[in-house]
């Protein structure tokens, strides 16, 4: 645009019917400014459309001011700001800045004498002419200006639809990974666990055994074999949590309220000595009234989260759950003001048996997960290091019944996963 009003404002200085300095200037006066206006972002506001127009219309009338006022051949000039206008202000604006274009244009008849010089007719039916000439093209520029801007959004409109299916097709695609993931990897664990449940067995046996034998004298052995037992132990509660994630989850839904089941997970959370030293605030929308939800696995997956909130906590910091009600979805957020997740481990956190803890198995969140996916809702999380992270629960407000049911899972609690 830059080019082209150079373009216009060069030929109407070169090609207009006046070439005195002074018109000349303003001319080219009017076309730099348009060129600043629309460079400059202070131009860009409803207020700065105003003074762009008022500046415009300043110069316009300078312009036919210096060259014959009324009978001003630059009288059509007077388009430009209302040209300018029509595409930042409304129909109601548009016609107010052409209402002033034209009595900017009129205002010359009060330097009429009228006792010595009078309008023949004819020129009465031009001077009409022209002002019913820059009504008309104002309110043209106004309904082609509005004609794109509905295009625009249109386009807009196509645009975000389009971003929204390729957001949700992106998060189908990956929540039908991780599905198959957790399908391959379950059928693995399953296999792996039932294989080593009896050497598990006999290992144990044959260590409780072993103390029973030993005598007086065989100290080491005897604290040896105890070892063991407890090793085989561990071992198994092991083994019996790959066999929880292994089997395929059953949700029984029923009315309840998210509240109730959520204040049962914070108060077992805060009987844990881990959060004597973190403050768990509660942040519930009153919008919220009873849904259908699996209250069981509901209050597990709100356990798991919080327990990974509060040990991801420093001290004397807190840990916020917060629900809101938003296009029929129930969303729950767990806060904490941790040192928040490596970028790097996001896509890959709710994996199992991935994890970054020493001690940690990798199925806490995978579990969570898939009972959130079981209820037709989605989970996402968002971490910013040393600031934190936010997991987000977004559940159907009005859940159906799945008429399908399939065996139940348990999910351990004594252990969790980030």
């Amino acid at each position: 645009m830059a080019v082209a009003w150079l373009l216009f404002s060069g030929l109407v200085a070169v090609l207009g019917p006046s070439h005195t300095p002074t018109t000349i200037a303003l001319v080219l006066a009017i076309g730099v400014f348009q060129i600043a206006a629309e460079r400059l972002g202070t131009f860009q506001s409803m207020q700065g459309h105003v003074i762009s127009f008022a500046m415009a219309l300043v110069l316009c009338y300078l312009l036919m001011r210096v060259t014959g006022g009324i009978e001003s051949s630059y009288y059509w000039m007077l388009l430009v700001p209302v040209i300018v206008a029509a595409p930042a202000f409304s129909l109601l604006g548009t016609l107010l800045a052409t209402a002033l274009a034209c009595g900017t244009y009129l205002i010359f008849l009060a330097s009429i004498n009228w006792e010595h010089e009078w309008i023949p007719p004819e020129a009465r039916g031009e001077l009409v002419f022209r002002v019913a000439t820059l009504a008309f093209l104002g309110f043209l520029a106004n309904q082609l200006a509005e004609s794109s801007r509905a295009e625009a959004r249109r386009a807009q409109a196509a645009a975000d639809q389009l971003a929204e299916a390729n957001r949700q097709l992106i998060e189908a695609e990956a929540t039908v990974r991780r599905t198959e993931r957790l399908a391959a990897i379950g059928q693995m664990s399953a296999g792996l666990a039932h294989e080593l449940r009896n050497p598990l067995g006999t290992i144990k046996t044959s260590a409780e055994m072993l103390t029973r034998s030993v005598g007086a004298e065989g100290a080491i052995a005897k604290e040896m074999a105890e070892f063991i037992s407890s090793e085989v132990d561990r071992t198994n509660t092991l083994v019996t949590r790959f066999l929880d994630f292994a089997r395929p989850l059953a949700v029984r839904p029923q009315r309840g309220d998210i509240t109730q089941v959520i204040d049962r997970a914070v108060a077992d959370v805060e009987r844990q000595p881990a959060a004597e030293r973190v403050s768990i605030y509660r942040n519930y929308s009153p919008d919220i009234g009873p849904f259908s939800f699996d209250p069981d696995l509901m209050e597990r997956v709100f356990y798991n989260l919080l327990v990974n909130a509060v040990q991801a906590s420093p001290a004397q910091s807190s840990v916020t759950v917060k629900t809101i009600l938003e296009d029929n979805t129930v969303e729950v957020s767990i806060i904490d003001r941790g040192s928040g997740i490596d970028p790097k481990h996001l896509e890959s956190i709710f994996n199992p048996f991935f994890t970054t803890k020493s001690q940690g198995v990798g199925l806490g969140l995978a579990i969570v997960s898939r009972i959130v996916d079981e209820h037709g809702g989605r989970i996402a999380v968002e971490s910013e290091p040393g600031a934190g992270s936010v997991f987000r629960i977004s559940l159907p407000y009005a859940m159906a019944a799945r008429a399908a049911a399939v065996p139940e899972v348990s999910v351990e609690r004594s252990h969790t996963d980030r």
